[in-house]
């Protein structure tokens, strides 16, 4: 899942999705269909993955904590239906968009309007996954850190980095301005990746020890 969201996030959307710039985006999703079409599908693939996963970290973690295990599993779950309703939106677009010739049916005032709108939905879906994901994986690694399945502390930074995704989109949403400042891409930073690839190889190479109930 981080391959294919990272691939569409940091490959795709910033050759399409230009919020300075609406009506290229407009043309970008008009002349590369072939490219948004990459990129839904990559979308398409990290909400099945992601499915998948809050059904597995349900059946491990509910012995510590059924209530917070199932409140977390529902935030990823909302997580997974804002994101579709974003990737949604870029089907939308190459579909009213799907070639230049199209473009012949706006003229610029409408064109620009459009764009804008598709843009402003992309991020705006964006950053409400963002905060769904961070409040799952707040209570997921508090579980982990309860069980002791893993080292404390790689759970406690667990905590800690996914309060970032859980800061970021709603002091964008308060302060605007912050959309296009350094900060908004701390959202999808390096504190929650690093997480999650260092709990990733431990499982794979430790497993899950026998938990410790407090």
């Amino acid at each position: 899942t981080m391959v294919t969201a990272n691939f569409n996030d940091f490959y795709v959307r910033p050759r399409l999705f230009l919020p300075a710039d609406p009506a290229q985006t407009a043309r970008n999703i008009a002349a590369s269909g072939a490219l948004l079409r990459a990129g839904i599908a990559s979308d398409l693939l990290t909400i099945a993955g992601s499915v998948v996963l809050l059904v597995a970290l349900y059946v491990i973690l509910k012995p510590i904590n059924r209530t917070a295990a199932l409140v977390a599993a529902f935030w990823w779950l909302l997580e997974s239906a804002v994101a579709a309703v974003v990737t949604l939106n870029s089907l939308a677009a190459l579909y009213l968009l799907k070639g230049t010739d199209s473009l012949r049916a706006f003229d610029t005032d409408q064109l620009h309007t459009l764009a804008q709108l598709l843009v402003n939905a992309d991020r705006a879906g964006n950053r409400i996954a963002a905060f769904l994901f961070a409040l799952g994986s707040i209570l997921f690694c508090y579980l982990w850190f309860k069980s002791r399945y893993i080292p404390r502390l790689l759970a406690a930074w667990g905590i800690l980095a996914s309060l970032v995704p859980a800061v970021v989109p709603l002091a964008t949403v308060m302060l605007p301005r912050l959309l296009d400042a350094p900060l908004r891409r701390a959202r999808s930073g390096t504190p929650i990746m690093t997480f999650e690839v260092m709990l990733g190889l431990w499982l794979l190479v430790k497993g899950i020890r026998a938990p410790i109930i407090e």
